[in-house]
């Protein structure tokens, strides 16, 4: 799936833009500044992205425009602005920018562009997969693994991929769900057949139903023309619903009845039409816990559980931890032409110390830095970030000896994690922690974290 970042500091835009956008192809995500694009960037790469010009904070749309094809060399970018003049649009379309759109902004037209990019990302996957040249997000060392938590997901998976069972994959956020429902679609009889990932969280709750199911013209104000849904696309193959918990009740029993049915009904039509996929589901979160609060169905999660696998998470995974590392210090020294770093055993024992909260997708972008940053061939372990060194220090020498000096240090570690996984961003930081920011300031300043 092609990851789209919509960049907007005005919220009416940013949320209209994301709701306009939204189609199967696209994993939609949103910023609010030019620096917190740059940060989820640095994260997750787009291959599109749809930006302010003119924004609060240190970055602007040129340097988001600048960050994201250094990342992505490829990424189709499209600045909107409400500053119009022709020196500007000169110097965005100099630096790579795809178009450039004025304000107010015509959504018909930006979808036009959007869609012209999906298509020439379609055509440039096609090509790079004829030569063998499609990078999947995590490498296979997150499948084969010589944990043996993940070698007992790896010998379920050997087991029950050539079958059409329906499967439900959960596990932390950055742990490989994509990765293994991909391993279950190649090892299928359906290999050959399409793959389609439909992120359910990224897309508006009014759009879901046509995006699952699709809809006739004029079946709901804006759809000018009949559309397949994710369902009727992936006929054939395996459709992968991400982030499944975050779909709506109504849609739930819609969905369920595709389940037991296997028929579609496209929005504002009366055809039922048959479709041939094998479903895979992944959920970030604790279905069954969804359920006993009454936000997912029952009769739904045992439809999608016929095959459960829990993927662990990094920290509890440290065989593979080695192997991770060195593919990505040798993908990324590649990408950005810099010489083979290795790791000092010091570094790996540092690193199996460290919980990694953001699991594989947080040890890939610390790789990443690393590669960037390590002043040697040799990374050590004093080239770790700050945060790092500080986490794995405390988790090295555990000299509590009361509960309240167990509970700050449970605290402190916390903070620092959280931190770690929103690139020092403290609003986010605090979110994911569940307390305010003032809050999370009078912490850190207790703690003497700066």
């Amino acid at each position: 799936m092609l990851r789209l970042l919509i960049v907007e500091d005005e919220p009416n835009i940013r949320s209209g833009l994301a709701e306009a956008l939204a189609r199967p192809e696209l994993s939609i995500a949103t910023a609010a500044s030019g620096d917190e694009a740059v940060a989820r960037l640095e994260r997750e790469p787009a291959e599109i992205v749809v930006t302010d010009l003119r924004m609060p904070g240190s970055v602007d749309g040129l340097g988001v425009l600048d960050r994201a094809r250094a990342l992505v060399p490829d990424c189709a970018v499209i600045l909107v602005t409400a500053f119009a003049t022709v020196d500007v649009a000169v110097e965005t379309m100099k630096r790579g920018a795809l178009d450039f759109v004025t304000k107010p902004v015509n959504l018909k037209h930006v979808r036009a562009v959007v869609s012209r990019a999906v298509e020439r990302w379609t055509l440039v996957l096609q090509n790079r997969r004829m030569r063998g040249e499609v990078r999947v997000p995590l490498p296979r060392a997150a499948v084969r693994s010589e944990s043996p938590r993940m070698r007992e997901v790896t010998s379920l998976l050997e087991q029950v991929a050539p079958s059409d069972a329906t499967i439900l994959i959960q596990g932390e956020s950055g742990t490989g769900k994509e990765v293994l429902a991909r391993e279950i679609h190649a090892r299928s009889p359906r290999a050959e057949g399409p793959f389609i990932p439909l992120h359910c969280g990224a897309i508006p709750e009014t759009l879901l139903p046509s995006e699952l199911f699709g809809h006739e013209a004029g079946a709901f104000t804006g759809a000018q023309g009949k559309r397949r849904g994710a369902f009727e696309v992936a006929s054939g193959g395996t459709i992968l619903l991400d982030e499944v918990s975050e779909i709506p009740l109504q849609s739930q029993v819609d969905l369920l009845r595709v389940l037991e049915e296997r028929v579609v009904q496209r929005l504002g039509s009366e055809k039922r039409t048959h479709v041939d996929v094998r479903v895979v589901a992944a959920s970030n979160v604790d279905l069954a816990a969804r359920v006993k609060e009454g936000r997912f169905r029952e009769d739904l999660f045992y439809r999608l559980a016929v095959i459960p696998i829990v993927v662990p998470p990094l920290r509890e995974r440290p065989d593979d931890l080695r192997a991770l590392a060195e593919h990505y210090l040798a993908e990324f020294a590649g990408l950005h032409r810099r010489p083979a770093k290795t790791l000092t055993p010091d570094t790996i024992d540092a690193l199996k110390r460290y919980p990694f909260p953001g699991n594989i997708r947080e040890l890939r972008n610390l790789c990443e830095r690393l590669v960037l940053t390590a002043p040697r061939d040799s990374i050590g372990a004093d080239d770790l970030p700050l945060e790092v060194r500080a986490a794995t220090a405390h988790a090295a020498v555990p000299t509590e000896r009361t509960l309240r000096q167990v509970i700050e240090r449970a605290e402190r570690d916390a903070i620092l994690a959280a931190l770690a996984a929103t690139d020092g961003h403290r609003e986010r930081a605090a979110d994911r922690l569940g307390v305010s920011v003032r809050t999370l300031h009078y912490k850190l300043k207790l703690y003497g974290v700066s």
